[in-house]
Parts: structure tokens; sequence; C-alpha cells
């Protein structure tokens, strides 16, 4: 049984669980929650980065960030599925990934920001480079939204997480602005059933 340690609002554990489900992993992995507040919590010893999602193999070997667990568990499962294995499919795939998982960046330090930096000493012009950053790269994804495929890749999985967090986080204000993502998101959410399943609310 592999273990997977994250907590439920993250993205990038949320990625994870998706790819996990679409490629018929999810009865192999057990989910235990970490406390990324807890010196004492084993995550620091599982990741020395103290960060999440972690994936703890059958091996025994710590698996981190989502890009490597997601690799990993295409590898248990035979691969070439959600990461397509070579040519221009491969590196659109990883590509949209990584698009996605700076917009999922950005938007995570906006939240810190909010949570843990006192109101005098916010900067606001460091707060608006990550607005800029947000706003830029899904402007890029409504111009042209990604297709959806029977099985989606990891970068469609990302592109699901990243509106999801959106709704998460930041009250579902993407929606007024990108109506083909609106549109996207929809179609994904009745195509892979494991995107409601892995849904928390605010």
């Amino acid at each position: 049984m592999m273990i997977l340690r994250s907590g439920p609002a993250s993205p990038f554990a949320r990625k994870v669980r998706i790819a996990a489900s679409v490629l018929g992993l999810t009865s192999q992995i057990e989910l235990r929650p970490a406390d990324l507040e807890d010196p004492a919590d084993s995550l620091r010893v599982q990741n020395p980065l103290g960060k999440i999602p972690v994936l703890i193999g059958e091996d025994g070997n710590s698996y981190y960030d989502s890009r490597v667990i997601v690799e990993y568990l295409d590898h248990v499962a035979g691969g070439g599925r959600v990461i397509p294995k070579e040519g221009p499919a491969r590196f659109e795939a990883l590509k949209l990934q990584a698009h996605c998982d700076g917009i999922l960046d950005a938007c995570i330090l906006l939240v810190y920001e909010g949570r843990f930096r006192p109101a005098d000493k916010l900067v606001q012009s460091w707060v608006d480079r990550q607005n800029d950053k947000v706003a830029r790269a899904l402007k890029a994804l409504e111009a042209a939204p990604p297709k959806i495929d029977a099985v989606p890749d990891v970068g469609q999985i990302a592109v699901a997480c990243v509106l999801g967090y959106r709704d998460l986080r930041f009250g579902g204000t993407w929606r007024n602005e990108y109506p083909r993502l609106v549109e996207w998101h929809d179609t994904f959410a009745a195509l892979v059933p494991s995107f409601n399943e892995t849904k928390v609310k605010a």
C-alpha cells in the first residue's frame, strides 16, 4: 500500500489524487494527513522541505513534489497514460502542467500573504505581481483552452485543479472573466468523476 501525505485543500495533492483515480490506483493509496505546523510531524523526515504532498511508495521511498509523484504513479500503472511517453504530446502535457503549477504557486503565495502577513506589512507591489502572473496565465488558457482526452493527461488535470483552487480560495471570481474556461471546467467535471470526489468546501 502506498501512502499519500497531504491535506484535503492542497491543489497539488488534488492533482495527484485525480491522476491516481484516472490510473486506477486509488485503492492502492492510503491518505494520511500532514500537519505543516507541527515540527514533530514525520513529514519533515519524509520530505526534508516539509512540503506536501509526499507519496511513500511500496518500496519505502518518498516521492515529491506532485510532478514527480504523478510521474511515479504513471510508471506504476504501466507508463504513458497520463504522461505521454514521447513526442510533442509529452512536452505539451508537461508544459501545460508547468503553466498551471506556476499559477498555483502564485495563488498559494497570495493565500499565505493574507493569512500570515500583518496588514501593515503588506507589500502591494509584490501582491500585484502575483495577481498579474495569475491573470496573464489564465488569459492564455482562455484564449486556447486545452482539449480533454478520454484519459486526461497531467496538463489537463492540472488545469482543472487550478480552476478548482480559484473557486475554493478566491470565490470563483475567475468565472466572470473566462467563459471558455467555465465551459471547459464543467466538461472536465462531467467526464472525470474524481474531480468532484476530491472537491473540498471553503
